[in-house]
């Protein structure tokens, strides 16, 4: 790793993230519906349909998207690091669907009659907290906390989740459910702006954090032992990247609901462009995930525009086939 080795994978991901973020700008439908260009300058300039359609929906959906995209996929690579396994990503630890059964438990018990919008944020964030906290104490051995166990922490604590949140959506309204699954889709439709800086503040602190660690987490990546017998204190980059890295998916799944396949996919896309080195592959993430959902959400947006399609659902059929040819590669080697 040299500063210029940094420095060009640095200006390629932020290239594609420059483009990702104009295309989602300026393509969609417009004030008639059509999708169409639109124009910058009248934009900018006037008070009308072009600037209400810039400020009010495009602009607040870019920085939601481009937050959600940079969150999963650096929470994406720690999870592949500290859990020594290509196939980890936010969505098989738990975290995920803690905060999607607080989400679930929110609108079904009405509590934005209370809380007002925040009720569902505030909700699936709590619901988050809640799933690092007892994985964290479930995966305890001693003062250590191995990889598999807690991989298998995760993975059981999300099916409990996903059971309890199918309890609750049968006992739902009609109204109720049509929500529910709304939310479970994943989406970035329409975002408040408190919602969006409480989550952005959040996913920042998560991000310094990982990128901190990152010289760590390469001998992490050879084993605990490995890095041990080079001066890196496990325990202590085991806690700080697991709780930054989930903190960091949590408040994006708190304003966006669940969208899958982004700590997965960017990665390994990214690790194979630019190698290993978390030094150089964590910003690449933070950038290439965020152009990556960009993308994604104008696809969302345009494909069937004027109708929008939940970002979730292009993403989980991008990366079910990404899924699946990458555990058929592992199993031919």
């Amino acid at each position: 790793m040299t500063r210029r080795r940094l420095a060009l994978v640095v200006a390629a991901c932020g290239g594609a993230f420059v483009a990702a973020a104009a295309l989602a700008l300026l393509l969609g439908a417009g004030a008639d519906g059509r999708l169409a260009i639109l124009d910058l300058r009248r934009a900018l300039g006037e008070t009308g349909q072009e600037a209400q359609i810039f400020f009010l929906s495009r602009l607040p959906r870019a920085v939601a998207a481009a937050i959600a995209g940079a969150g999963l996929a650096a929470a994406g690579a720690t999870y592949q690091a500290l859990l020594r396994n290509p196939l980890a990503e936010p969505y098989t630890l738990g975290v995920s669907s803690g905060a999607a059964l607080g989400a679930v438990l929110a609108i079904r018990l009405g509590l934005e009659t209370v809380l007002g919008t925040a009720a569902v944020p505030l909700l699936a964030f709590a619901g988050s907290l809640a799933a690092i906290g007892l994985i964290w104490r479930l995966a305890a051995i001693g003062t250590a906390r191995p990889p598999a166990t807690l991989l298998l922490a995760g993975l059981t604590l999300a099916f409990l989740c996903s059971a309890a949140t199918m309890l609750v959506l049968y006992t739902a309204s009609f109204h109720e459910s049509y929500r529910i699954i709304r939310w479970l889709m994943g989406g970035l439709d329409w975002v408040p702006t408190a919602d969006l800086v409480r989550s952005g503040a959040v996913v920042a602190v998560g991000l310094g954090a990982l990128v901190y660690i990152a010289r760590d987490l390469n001998a992490l990546a050879a084993g605990a032992d490995a890095a041990a017998s080079v001066g890196v204190p496990v325990n202590r980059v085991v806690g700080i990247g697991f709780v930054a890295a989930s903190l960091t998916v949590g408040a994006v799944i708190a304003f966006s609901g669940p969208i899958g396949f982004v700590g997965i996919i960017v990665p390994h896309i990214l690790r194979a462009l630019w190698g290993p080195d978390h030094r150089a592959l964590l910003p690449a993430c933070i950038l290439g995930g965020a152009a990556f959902v960009l993308v994604a959400d104008t696809v969302a947006r345009t494909l069937l525009a004027p109708q929008q399609i939940p970002v979730g659902v292009v993403t989980a059929l991008l990366g079910g086939p990404f899924f699946l040819s990458l555990l058929r590669a592992r199993k031919l080697r």
